[in-house]
């Protein structure tokens, strides 16, 4: 079983002292998720921008009959400190691993042997995974591996991660490596006090700009035709219609086919089947009374915890994720960064930082995982405020929309122009109020890539498991504390005390408390007890606005 951990000095000095541990590294975007689960068979998130395991992930690994423990270190272009990846990476190699299995990209060559050489320095067994090989051919580049493998002394192999081609011959090299490789006297890499200097980064700089020289050829391309799409997705001209279409076409997937899925599929089978299912189960076997009604009743666990999470949020969170995921594969959202850079600097943040922002309408915590691998603390500070004070999540979306849209869609279109226009006033609040400066964006742009059925499957399941697995438990903890107050009569009681601002001033039903004490532990749970009554388009707008900027989840402190 693949096991996930934040980046915490504490985590990371208690998964340290593990024994036979091989770590697997390389740049960002360069595939190493991928390789983690073909070698492994575990699972792990891949994705084609930067930060998406600044939480580094751990399995086991069988290497010629040795077990191990591989350990997916965080993504970096060097091992100069400057980031919390990279220190992350160092503290890793300095802890004597037995042995590293670094990525390099077969298309962008230069950067990758930019780190495989500071990664020899360290004198740990090392080989080295050429991936991207189809993506380089139709590219018309030719590798020399031999030649590669000579100059970086240490075998290099050809692959293809997503067709699982060169694996077995990966882990074959890395045990010869290990086991009867020759190592010399280290300096502990070129990130030591020693090394990292302006004259040791030329260097390093020049020589593998000298390697790739030698070793790579470009030929005739292939295909072009991916190279030209790519220039118009970037362009502003052109890339923000593109940017526009792609959005529009995204929002009308998932809010369609959500309120499809809901009311066709999921409503009938929780109403007609499953709920009635459960009722007359548990009435047959408990009597009337407390214990019941908190089983069954209007708060019922088996009513409200499987129509809330199933029959209102799912639909439109598997919605969000089988988009996200597709353009995340495609090697869109980096491209979107740099479309949006000019813009996101006026906020002071990098343009990159809309990747986190969009995944943070998938959900918060990843999102403000991601921004571990922002290059100042500025930026992380800013990011974060936005995502956990002016992003509503996808399950939270779904409420909303739900609620909305028994409206009309300009309830729908005037609450999400409000929503942006307090995200323009808080980032630029932002900007003025936290010190310090935000670095000029640096992103290493991916291939465009067809998606591979397989991965993006994998990848699908996963965040979809986590889903179920982090909302589903805080949901029924949600329902569980507001059947027992609605039954001892705590609901009432401290509904009677905030209805000077709750009916009085906010002008909403007395159901609003209930959303309010349910929205402390997820924040979808804050409109779901409205979604069903006959409000208004005040009390619609009202209810929406007081949802949207509500407390972040319980799950959201215990990252920040």
């Amino acid at each position: 079983m693949s096991k996930d951990f934040d980046v915490k000095e504490k985590d990371l000095h208690k998964h340290l002292a593990i024994d036979n541990k091989i770590l697997l590294m390389g740049n960002p975007n360069v595939g190493k998720s991928v390789f983690f689960t073909q070698i492994t068979g575990m699972d792990a998130i891949s994705s084609n921008f930067a930060g998406t395991t600044v939480s580094y992930t751990q399995a086991s690994m069988d290497l010629s009959g040795k077990k191990y423990t591989l350990i997916d270190v965080p993504g970096v272009f060097s091992l100069t400190a400057e980031s919390q990846a990279e220190e992350v990476a160092k503290i890793f190699l300095n802890n004597n691993p037995d042995g590293i299995i670094c990525v390099l990209d077969a298309t962008n060559l230069q950067r990758s042997i930019e780190l495989a050489l500071e990664l020899k320095e360290y004198n740990i067994p090392i080989v080295f995974a050429l991936n991207f090989m189809d993506v380089a051919k139709e590219k018309g580049i030719e590798i020399n591996t031999t030649l590669l493998s000579n100059l970086l002394g240490a075998t290099v192999i050809e692959t293809i991660a997503v067709k699982n081609q060169g694996i077995e011959e990966l882990k074959q090299a890395l045990y010869m490596e290990m086991y009867f490789g020759k190592r010399k006297e280290s300096c502990g890499g070129l990130g030591c006090a020693a090394c990292n200097t302006l004259e040791a980064k030329l260097k390093l700089y020049q020589t593998a700009k000298e390697i790739t020289q030698k070793v790579r050829k470009t030929t005739t391309r292939l295909d072009r035709n991916k190279e030209k799409i790519s220039d118009l997705m970037m362009a502003p001209i052109t890339g923000i219609p593109i940017a526009i279409v792609i959005m529009a076409i995204s929002i009308g997937l998932i809010v369609g086919g959500g309120k499809a899925l809901r009311a066709f599929i999921l409503l009938p089978l929780v109403n007609d089947l499953v709920v009635p299912f459960f009722r007359s189960i548990i009435s047959s076997i408990i009597s009337e009374g407390m214990i019941q009604n908190i089983l069954v009743g209007e708060y019922g666990i088996f009513v409200i915890g499987f129509e809330w999470p199933f029959a209102l949020i799912l639909p439109y969170v598997f919605l969000f994720y089988i988009v996200f995921s597709f353009l995340e594969d495609l090697g869109y959202l980096p491209r979107l960064g740099i479309l949006f850079d000019n813009i996101m600097s006026k906020f002071g943040l990098q343009g990159g930082s809309i990747i986190n922002i969009l995944m943070g309408f998938g959900c918060a915590v990843p999102a403000i995982i991601g921004t571990r691998a922002c290059t100042s603390q500025k930026e992380r500070l800013l990011v974060t405020t936005l995502v956990c004070f002016t992003v509503p999540c996808i399950s939270q979306t779904g409420a909303l929309m739900e609620l909305i849209s028994t409206k009309s869609m300009f309830l729908f279109i005037l609450v999400i122009a409000i929503s942006l226009t307090v995200f323009v006033i808080i980032a630029m609040i932002g900007d003025k109020l936290i010190k310090g400066k935000v670095d000029p964006m640096i992103i290493q742009v991916p291939n465009l890539l067809v998606p591979s059925l397989g991965t993006y499957g994998k990848k699908l399941m996963i965040r979809m498991k986590h889903f179920l697995t982090e909302a589903f438990g805080a949901m029924m903890i949600a329902v569980l504390i507001a059947a027992v107050f609605k039954e001892t009569g705590i609901l009432d009681l401290i509904a009677k005390g905030l209805s000077p601002v709750i009916q009085g001033w906010l002008g909403l039903p007395r159901q609003a408390v209930d959303g309010l004490i349910l929205g402390i532990v997820r924040r979808e749970m804050s409109i779901a007890p409205l979604v069903g009554l006959d409000l208004t388009a005040l009390h619609v707008i009202t209810a929406s606005l007081v949802s949207l900027f509500y407390l972040p989840c319980i799950s959201v402190f215990g990252i920040v």
